[in-house]
């Protein structure tokens, strides 16, 4: 475990619920959470890969994944890949678990509240990738800290990154993407790999979009693909 201060769930996101689940969602709810949930009572493996029930070479984590598009398409991309994916948001959760029960996927696993339990919870050095993809911007000043990146979220991706793993970050709003790329580089343990603007243009390899993404195109703002390497 580390010493970092603990941080209250609501300082990174907000309502944990919408609209009621359909009958099928809250049955997924009711029966494939309890399965597929991290249990952070017990003590985490050395190796994630343990994680799952299927041959894992590579192990990624994915902080707020919305309404799961992204994680769901890079599970079926990445066979091979263990995805631990943290939303807290109800009707979210109930929407990826209903896809992953149509897909029979074997490599997920996922969290209902706040990802800094997880990343206090996992072994030094146990993620190959870290992906945090159009967060909530709080865009008043007064709210910025409640922005996920921060010094004490980053000496959190920095403990359990391998050396030469990823931090992965998108985002349409310009102050966000600014402030990650000055946190990052104030952090000190992390290399931006752009090299020219198109670097930070240009979505990620096999980028399957988001519902956010198409939003914010709808309403005429671009986004920032920014890639860091774990020194």
């Amino acid at each position: 475990m580390t010493d970092h201060p603990s941080r209250a769930t609501e300082a990174f996101f907000g309502r944990r619920k919408g609209k009621p689940l359909r009958e099928r969602q809250a049955e997924g709810m009711a029966t494939l959470l309890p399965a597929l949930k991290l249990d952070l009572a017990a003590e985490a493996p050395k190796d994630l890969a343990a994680l799952f029930p299927v041959a894992i070479n590579y192990r990624r984590l994915e902080i707020g994944f919305g309404g799961g598009e992204h994680l769901i398409h890079r599970a079926q991309e990445n066979p091979e890949t263990g995805f631990i994916g943290v939303e807290p948001f109800v009707n979210s959760m109930a929407k990826l678990l209903s896809r992953v029960e149509e897909l029979a996927l074997k490599n997920i696993r996922v969290y209902d509240d706040d990802a800094t339990q997880v990343l206090d919870w996992m072994p030094e050095a146990s993620l190959d990738r870290i992906d945090l993809l159009y967060p909530d911007p709080w865009p008043k000043r007064k709210h910025w800290k409640r922005r996920f990146v921060s010094q004490v979220n980053l000496d959190r991706f920095h403990r359990v990154l391998k050396p030469g793993g990823l931090f992965c970050f998108a985002s349409d709003i310009d102050t966000y993407v600014n402030w990650t790329l000055i946190h990052c580089s104030r952090h000190g343990g992390f290399e931006w790999t752009a090299e020219q603007s198109s670097d930070w243009l240009t979505p990620f390899a096999g980028w399957p979009g988001t519902r956010y993404e198409n939003k914010a195109r709808r309403e005429g703002r671009s986004s920032a693909y920014l890639t860091f390497v774990r020194g």
